[in-house]
């Protein structure tokens, strides 16, 4: 169970100071491009010569090598790293981008490229405001509501991402990476909201919601996305353990299904449609008044 302010909790497990770090856990060596996670402790080393170690209640250690980019340190220390040790502390990690409105958080999920972030960028700029790009973290306590800590990661777009959303660009995410940052146009949640909804995006002929129901459910939540793979090692359930954990998430959130051509000539009627669903969740404490303006 987690205790405290999840934010505070997870700022203080995260400080980050430079040194040396282990070439191995236990008996677990990680050379380039290999990590580990044993106990309450991650190890991880990349192709260019960072290195991280994190160790529950002692932060993170970054040791850096002489061709490592710069650009790239934060990158892992918000992906990787912090994935391990939000698992470590009982956090749950979803491969997911969210927004905010009714005072409630809404979350998209899909493979790499099925434009999470592209979304999250459009509805940004119809004024809802960003909760995280491509990584959700939960907490999911016995009872009560899911909620959803305020995202990490800066919102990251491709060229054709900027030209559908017209988001103001920023300096490129690393040398390696053809994508820039970028500025969320209706602002970034910076505190806990319950998690209400879960759309699936897919790619069709034609643009439609469909609710998900049953085990349906189950299985949609079951990513094979890094950041689950370093849950299920920080937790290790067993089968029953693992089953209930998804029944918990799925009983407490409506899941649909997204599906829409990847044709910039329908992306804003697409966008259109996903609004119409989405103004179920508008209440007392929405967001504020939504631009409904048309895509570049």
């Amino acid at each position: 169970m987690v205790a405290g302010s999840p934010i505070t909790l997870l700022q203080r497990e995260t400080a980050v100071r430079y040194g040396t770090v282990p070439d191995a856990l236990g008996a677990i060596s990680v050379g380039p491009e290999q990590y580990a996670l044993v106990g309450d402790e991650f190890l991880m080393r990349t192709k260019d010569g960072l290195a991280f170690h994190y160790r529950k209640g002692q932060g993170v250690t970054v040791e850096l090598g002489a061709q490592a980019d710069p650009a790239d340190e934060g990158l892992y220390l918000n992906g990787s790293v912090y994935a391990a040790a939000a698992s470590i502390n009982g956090f749950y990690p979803l491969h997911a981008s969210a927004i905010a409105i009714g005072g409630q958080v809404v979350a998209f999920t899909g493979p790499a490229g099925a434009g999470k972030s592209t979304l999250i960028a459009e509805l940004g700029r119809r004024g809802y405001p960003m909760v995280c790009d491509d990584t959700l973290i939960l907490s999911t306590p016995a009872a009560g509501p899911i909620r959803a800590l305020p995202g990490h990661k800066r919102l990251k777009l491709t060229a054709s991402a900027f030209e559908l959303t017209g988001a103001a660009q920023q300096e490129r995410v690393a040398q390696t990476i053809e994508k820039h940052y970028a500025i969320p146009a209706a602002g970034t949640i910076t505190h806990i909201l319950p998690l209400t909804a879960l759309f699936l995006l897919a790619e069709g002929r034609q643009a439609a919601v469909e609710p998900v129901r049953g085990g349906a459910c189950l299985r949609a939540l079951q990513d094979d996305h890094y950041t689950q793979g370093l849950f299920l090692a920080a937790n290790r359930p067993d089968r029953a353990e693992r089953f209930a954990q998804l029944a918990r998430l799925a009983g407490a959130i409506r899941i649909y299904r997204f599906v829409r051509p990847h044709d910039a000539r329908t992306f804003s009627a697409n966008i259109d449609l996903l609004e119409e669903h989405l103004h179920e969740f508008e209440g007392a404490d929405a967001a504020p008044a939504k631009t409904r303006e048309t895509s570049l």
